[in-house]
């Protein structure tokens, strides 16, 4: 049985030239970027180098980024420091029910704080109103933080008409484009964007490595002190292998993206088709934005079919999937992001979410499907 691998917005597998870019700096290159030696400066120069490169592709300058462990420091790094910043003067954050729990883990801990979070209510397809954000704002609000587009059902959101009614107000505006990077355009010097969280597992690059856009027009409070590494912003000695293979991953996705984007979506239709083949219309139900989605998640529902139940008979079939999120997939609770969606109980307690990569053939994706169906019937026919 050859397994066949659906979640890529979980993780990717590293790309052969990513690996091959960084293996230099676990060897002979293994200095300390923050050494005065020979060893320290090769290493130095690798960091500047790839940070310049990513500034590039990114549309902004080597200074406004900041490389951290991952998306979720940078999502923590964004609004923890961004609340630092007005002490008792600003206290209001307007954010929306459908983040990643990096970003509404760290606004409910600021809660515990004496801020007050308001949580804006996504519509049936995830996406929420620019209207409803200008209706939120207050005197004190001073950060709106809303993601490019969602891990779980790949609904985009509004970000530049949010970033320009924040721009307006005075008000920063932090986006995660965690899931929208490689796939999406991203061009910081035209967005109204002041912080951008990213993360390099996400694009086939390591895990444990993540950038954090911090616009020149803005200064954070580091999260992590100690250090002067980062621009004094992120203390601890730079990941250089790890940021290396990020760049070049940056590279590989972005200077690709619009064959990436064709191909992906060529695997998510082939799935929605073969299923309304195999198993018809009335049996699934696709969740999200119909047409502002990002081209490699389908999440799908079976109503009468329970989620860990197809998940469990599709890992026997050696096809990996997904119930929503990465980081909470070891719960049995219900999606917040469906739950915010306000779908019915049966579409929410048989959502799955299978997630397409760039290397993946579309036979794959026919085989996988065909399984899929074969799966729901069996189960339909005991029920």
């Amino acid at each position: 049985m050859n397994p066949i691998y659906l979640d890529h917005a979980a993780t990717t597998p590293m790309r052969a030239e990513v690996l091959e870019a960084m293996l230099p700096y676990y060897t002979e290159k293994f200095g300390n970027p923050s050494s005065l030696h020979a060893f320290g400066r090769e290493a130095r120069i690798a960091l500047s180098r790839s940070r310049d490169r990513m500034a590039e592709l990114l549309g902004c300058s080597p200074s406004e980024l900041l490389f951290t462990s991952g998306g979720t420091e940078s999502d923590n790094t964004a609004i923890f420091g961004a609340a630092s910043l007005y002490g008792t003067a600003k206290k209001h954050i307007i954010t929306t029910q459908s983040e990643h729990h990096a970003v509404l883990h760290a606004c409910e801990q600021l809660g515990r704080f004496g801020y007050d979070i308001t949580y804006l209510p996504v519509d049936e397809t995830g996406q929420v109103s620019a209207s409803d954000v200008a209706d939120a704002i207050r005197p004190e609000t001073f950060l709106i933080s809303v993601m490019y587009a969602n891990n779980e059902v790949g609904t985009i959101q509004p970000i530049e008409s949010i970033g320009s009614l924040a721009r307006e107000r005075g008000i920063l505006f932090h986006v995660d484009a965690v899931q929208a990077l490689g796939l999406l355009p991203l061009q910081l010097s035209e967005l109204p964007v002041d912080l951008m969280s990213f993360s390099a597992h996400k694009i086939y690059g390591p895990k444990g490595v993540g950038a954090l856009y911090v616009s020149k027009r803005v200064s954070v409070t580091p999260l992590l002190v100690g250090g002067s590494q980062e621009r004094k912003r992120r203390a601890g000695t730079e990941h250089v292998a790890g940021i290396v293979g990020f760049a070049k991953a940056a590279e590989l996705a972005i200077e690709a993206q619009p064959d990436n984007r064709r191909h992906v979506q060529l695997l998510r239709d082939e799935m929605i088709d073969g299923l309304s083949r195999e198993i018809g219309t009335a049996a699934f139900t696709v969740n999200g934005h119909p047409s502002s989605v990002l081209p490699h998640i389908l999440n799908v529902s079976f109503p009468g079919i329970d989620t860990e139940t197809m998940l469990m008979s599709l890992d026997l079939e050696g096809i990996a999937a997904a119930s929503g999120s990465a980081c909470t997939s070891g719960s049995l609770e219900l999606s917040h992001v469906l739950r915010a969606m306000r779908l019915p109980e049966s579409v929410m307690r048989s959502a799955v979410r299978f997630s397409f990569g760039l290397t993946q053939p579309v036979e794959q994706i026919r085989a996988a499907t065909e399984k899929v169906a074969t799966i729901s019937r069996r189960i339909r026919n005991r029920t």
